[in-house]
């Protein structure tokens, strides 16, 4: 099915030198040489379930021309079509796990894409048990059979698209979202932005390390080292965000000296990723709950990133609302 239309603002062309057009995309790919083209393709995939079709109507309403559930093989001759077009700039387009075996192609058909035009892959995925709610609320079949249960279908999909997932760009966890903040973040990465030339938008995130890494993390970092207001009972019930338990991780000199050698590496870094063409990063600051330290250190560190120039979110995974 392919979706409404809309023609996306480009910007002026950039100048390429020969050598940077030989670098290859700092995420998670192994992208081939990018074309000097500001024309670009978005392959959403994932787990059904995951909000594949909202993500994409987030990308029509960014101006993509999206196409859903392309077969796989009239994946090079689209990307053609979008190179060679006057009128589409943008164009994002959905694989799933209805390709069956096909699937097992894909990376190479990536790679050939990747010679023609500047293509990411965005790997929606949500935990077993979210996915089985999802399933549950909507009533559908999941789309590998009906002879299996729905969690005996979602591992057998899980195990069937690891090899996309194994060249996605984005991983982008879902567990958490409702469907206007996958939007939101949608929104955020990649909508086209006009300045300083800082196009990366940055996510300072928050967790509590009892419930797991976030998957969608390009840089953790552990700040369990610093005291933990938990232990002091006016603060139990409060968050990072609050001024007293701010002021009370704020008291101590590590706290300080982290914040400064941390900002400074990430002002080294970020033009480096910038240069590699990654447009948008998830720095993850962890504690034991999520609650106090991370949640401040996040706070604290948009406000730093701010201040030199770039566009930074916060998103707290683990805070009590």
């Amino acid at each position: 099915m392919i979706r409404k239309r809309v023609a996306a603002k480009s910007k002026p062309a950039k100048t390429v030198s020969k050598k940077a057009a030989k670098k290859t995309v700092a995420a998670k790919s192994t992208s081939e040489v990018q074309p000097q083209s500001q024309r670009e393709l978005v392959i959403l995939t994932g787990m059904s379930g995951s909000g594949k079709a909202s993500a994409l109507k987030a990308f029509e309403d960014l101006g993509y021309y999206s196409v859903d559930n392309l077969p796989l093989d009239l994946i090079p001759s689209f990307a053609d079509l979008v190179r060679g077009s006057g009128e589409i700039e943008r164009a994002a387009l959905v694989v799933d796990v209805r390709e069956g075996n096909r699937l097992d192609r894909f990376p190479a058909i990536l790679k050939k894409v990747r010679r023609v035009l500047s293509t990411r892959v965005v790997f929606l995925e949500a935990s077993e048990d979210a996915l089985v709610r999802r399933f549950s609320e909507t009533r559908r079949p999941h789309p590998m059979g009906r002879g299996e249960t729905v969690l005996e279908s979602i591992k057998a999909e899980r195990k069937r698209l690891d090899p996309i997932r194994n060249v996605a760009d984005i991983i982008l966890e879902t567990t958490r979202f409702n469907v206007h903040e996958l939007r939101a973040h949608i929104n955020a990465q990649f909508e086209q932005q006009e300045g300083s030339g800082k196009n990366l938008t940055i996510s300072s995130m928050s967790f509590g390390f009892k419930n797991g890494v976030p998957a969608d993390a390009d840089l953790v970092f552990d700040v369990r080292f610093l005291p933990n207001p938990h232990f002091v009972p006016e603060f139990r019930d409060l968050t990072g965000k609050h001024p007293k338990v701010a002021a009370y991780v704020q008291q101590f000199p590590q706290t300080g000296e982290f914040l400064e050698k941390t900002t400074d590496m990430l002002k080294f870094l970020l033009p480096h990723y910038i240069q590699e063409g990654k447009s948008y990063l998830t720095v993850a600051f962890g504690c034991t709950g999520g609650q106090h330290r991370s949640v401040f250190i996040a706070e604290e560190m948009k406000r730093r990133l701010e201040a030199e120039g770039y566009r930074v979110k916060t998103a707290h995974r683990d805070m009590p609302r």
